[in-house]
């Protein structure tokens, strides 16, 4: 079996290879004022910056120093007040308007004071580490529909991107997960509307912790705004969709301290805020769980590997991923399929599936995923158009078509010359 030990996890993997705890346990009564100390000090140690930041003043200054750092760039109070307003605290701008600055148009123009026009990225996805991360707690607003007071959370270059909500031991996870959409109902809108932007939320009773995305969709209605309840937008959101953290042997990290060293890492928490969060065509934020993660990575690492010791089209440049039903197949393949594509080697990649109906039926989830990121195929005519437009970066076939293509040619495709990742889906697993 050592043959097939080639992929290992590094110190830049998302996800922890295999995690024994360091840390001893808290068996005795614990605050939660006093687990909200320990999670601070233990980001501390992982070079958060803490900020004594309570008030949205505060917190709206901290934001232009990290945004000038981030680009080297100094705003004016004009460039400054103009940006803010238009582009970050746009009145008409919700939830998901700001989940789309974060996940899709995070560059963002400037129209400067002297008449040029400057990129500012609100978040670095290219190069992760260029990104600031800070910590606040028991931020206060009063501007809501009532005074609310946030436990801890950590700002991405400013934003608030991450909220952590937590109890004391013994105290059900289901209180911190309705208190944080109670937080949505009253007060995140409030202000300027920053804390629309966090992205992950986290809730812990120190013993138990668990992650899940802001899929909350709410029509707010704030004091002076009179609207009818039915107006209103159901959330989105239910305990459900929470989710355990683990390691790559899917030994879930429950512990909060535990949790803290392997997830807020600081190339774990950018890594799944930037590569591994997926914001669909249906405007719903979707979060890899940690065995998803794992697979893409360990598909990637497997790619690069083969092209690197020039491997291609043989066995040792496969193999396998073993995913049960209901587990989110398709969500891994298509985060995975969407990262090859964009390697600089890859031309291609084809997720070739095999029922004559499924090809229709992922493209559509696909589609859900990111529109127009696939394309599928009537026949092996249309799939052969594919294969040579350099535009057609993910396609979707049958193995029929593709192998009455195949058997058509009387000399390899060009594409295969230069590169090319074929992923093949059979319930109930997936093989590359």
């Amino acid at each position: 079996m050592s043959q097939y030990n080639v992929i290992a996890e590094n110190t830049e993997s998302t996800v922890v290879a295999a995690y024994e705890s360091e840390i001893k346990k808290e068996a005795s009564y614990q605050s939660e004022a006093e687990l909200e100390k320990a999670f601070i000090a233990l980001l501390k140690k992982q070079a958060y910056e803490f900020l004594p930041i309570t008030t949205e003043s505060d917190l709206v200054n901290n934001l232009r120093v990290q945004l000038e750092k981030l680009n080297s760039y100094r705003f004016t109070d004009k460039e400054w007040k103009d940006f803010f307003n238009l582009k970050i605290a746009n009145p008409n701008s919700g939830i998901e308007e700001k989940t789309t600055l974060i996940q899709e148009d995070y560059i963002q123009l400037l129209h400067c004071e002297d008449g040029s026009v400057k990129n500012i990225r609100l978040i670095d996805k290219q190069n992760i580490h260029n990104n600031q991360l800070q910590v606040i707690n028991q931020y206060e607003t009063e501007d809501g529909k009532r005074a609310n007071r946030y436990d801890v959370t950590v700002l991405v270059n400013g934003l608030p991107l991450v909220h952590i909500e937590l109890k004391k031991r013994g105290v059900s996870l289901q209180e911190a997960f309705n208190q944080i959409n109670r937080y949505n109902r009253e007060s995140f809108w409030a202000g300027s509307g920053l804390f629309e932007y966090v992205q992950l939320f986290v809730i812990s009773n120190g013993t138990l912790t668990k992650y899940y995305s802001n899929t909350t969709r709410f029509s707010h209605i704030k004091e002076k705004e009179k609207e009818s309840s039915s107006n209103k937008k159901k959330t989105s959101n239910s305990y459900e969709f929470t989710s355990w953290w683990a390691d790559a042997n899917n030994k879930a990290i429950l512990d909060l301290m535990d949790f803290g060293k392997t997830f807020f890492a600081k190339h774990s928490l950018l890594n799944i805020l930037t590569k591994y969060s997926v914001f669909t065509s249906d405007k719903l934020l979707l979060v890899m769980r940690p065995y998803q993660i794992v697979a893409t990575e360990r598909v990637l690492t497997k790619i690069n590997a083969s092209y690197n010791y020039k491997k291609y089209g043989s066995i040792d440049a496969g193999g396998y991923i073993w995913h049960t039903t209901g587990s989110g197949k398709t969500l891994t393949s298509f985060k995975t399929a969407q990262l090859a594509s964009k390697l600089d080697f890859i031309d291609k990649v084809i997720f070739v599936v095999d029922r004559k109906d499924l090809d229709y039926q992922t493209m559509k989830e696909y589609d859900k995923f990111e529109k127009g990121a696939a394309n599928s195929n009537t026949n092996t005519a249309v799939l052969k158009k594919q294969l040579d437009d350099p535009n057609s970066k993910i396609i979707i076939t049958t193995i029929q078509k593709l192998s009455i293509l195949i058997k058509k040619q009387k000399k390899p495709f060009h594409i295969q010359q230069r590169g090319s990742f074929y992923f093949r889906r059979v319930s109930p697993f997936t093989i590359w």
